[in-house]
C-alpha cells in the first residue's frame, strides 16, 4: 500500500510545479520517493516468484526520475506529477518488453506491459514473430483473463500502420497486429486501490497476467 501523503504530496506538486516549492518541500518528497521504492521492491518480490528475468531488480533500477526533460517540449514544467516503475530485464533503460506501473493520483493511474514504440529492427522482429507464430500470440491476446482485464492492446494515434507494412498482404490473418508500432495493453488502478493493503499483490497479479505477452515479445527481440 502507499500512504495517503504520497499521493497528497504529487496532488500538491501539481498545483505547485516549480523548483522554489520543490525545495521547499524537499522532505515530503523523498519521504514519497522512499515510500513508491517500498512498494516497487514488494512488487518485484511478488513477481519474481513468477518472472525470474526481473526477480535481482532492486527499486533503483525501476523507478524513474520525477525530474523532466523540457528540452524538447512546450510544457516546461521542471517535475512529472506522477512516478512510474519499470520492470525489464536489465532494468528501466531496457530496450526488452516489460512491466509497468503508473501512479498518478485523481483517477489517472494504470498498470500495463508490453513495447513502446521500439526501434525499427525491433519492431521487424516483434511483426515477424506474431506472422509466424499467430496461433500463440492469438492464443494470449484472447485469454480469458487477459482479454477481460486488458481489453485489448492499445490502439491509441500514432500507435500503428494506416496501410500493412512492406512485404506483408492485407489477407494476412494477423495484419492488425503486424501494423501496429507499439503492442502495449493497460488496465487502470483506481485512488481507492492505491492506499488498499492489497495493492502490491493487485499490481503483481495485473502483470502476471501480463507475462505471456511479455515472453512473446521478448522472444522475439531475442532472436
Amino acid at each position: 500500500m502507499l500512504q495517503n501523503s504520497t499521493l497528497k504530496f504529487l496532488k500538491d506538486l501539481k498545483k505547485n510545479n516549480h523548483k522554489a516549492w520543490f525545495d521547499a518541500n524537499r522532505k515530503a518528497f523523498d519521504a514519497a520517493k522512499a515510500d513508491y521504492a517500498n512498494l516497487v521492491n514488494e512488487v518485484i518480490k511478488g513477481l519474481g516468484k513468477k518472472d525470474a528475468s526481473i526477480a535481482s531488480l532492486t527499486a533503483r533500477e525501476c523507478v524513474f526520475r520525477i525530474n523532466r526533460d523540457v528540452r524538447f517540449s512546450k510544457n516546461k514544467d521542471p517535475y512529472k506529477t506522477n512516478m512510474g516503475m519499470y520492470l525489464s530485464r536489465g532494468g528501466k533503460k531496457s530496450l526488452f518488453s516489460g512491466y509497468y506501473f503508473h501512479l498518478e493520483p485523481g483517477g489517472k493511474s494504470f498498470a500495463a506491459g508490453g513495447l513502446w514504440m521500439p526501434e525499427a529492427d525491433v519492431i521487424k522482429k516483434v511483426r515477424q514473430e506474431i506472422d509466424y507464430n499467430w496461433e500463440e500470440f492469438k492464443g494470449i491476446i484472447h485469454q480469458k483473463k487477459f482479454a477481460s482485464l486488458y481489453q485489448g492492446l492499445q490502439r491509441n494515434e500514432g500507435m500503428t500502420l494506416t496501410r500493412e507494412p512492406k512485404g506483408y498482404e492485407k489477407d494476412n490473418p494477423a495484419i492488425e497486429y503486424i501494423k501496429m508500432k507499439s503492442w502495449v495493453a493497460t488496465t487502470p488502478f483506481t485512488d481507492a486501490q492505491l492506499t488498499s493493503e492489497k495493492l502490491a499483490k493487485d499490481i503483481v497479479a495485473a502483470f502476471e497476467t501480463l507475462q505471456p505477452l511479455i515472453q512473446f515479445l521478448n522472444t522475439a527481440i531475442e532472436e
